[in-house]
């Protein structure tokens, strides 16, 4: 999975938020909220290639929390950001 280009995400008044900018996000019609953990994953894999795997590493490295609770959460953020189209598979 890759995010795709010209997505941004910002923190407006304490949450993440994640906007389409530029010609290429011209028809995304909408703002995509997040808590700090999806924001933090957001951050750390913009602008690469990234798996579930490497969102739930980026979990169990910065909380604390079980490697299956960590996977689960992953795949479900996942699914949650190719379901809205700022994802490449």
């Amino acid at each position: 999975m890759r995010i795709k280009e010209g997505f941004t995400l910002r923190k407006m008044v304490g949450q993440y938020i994640v906007i389409g900018e530029g010609l290429a996000q011209v028809d995304f019609n909408k703002m995509i909220a997040m808590n700090d953990s999806a924001g933090y994953l957001w951050q750390g894999v913009e602008g690469k290639d990234f798996t579930v795997e490497d969102l739930t590493k980026l979990l169990t490295d910065k909380y604390e929390v079980s490697e299956e609770q960590a996977a689960a959460d992953a795949a479900a953020i996942a699914q949650k950001w190719i379901d809205a189209g700022v994802v490449d598979l």
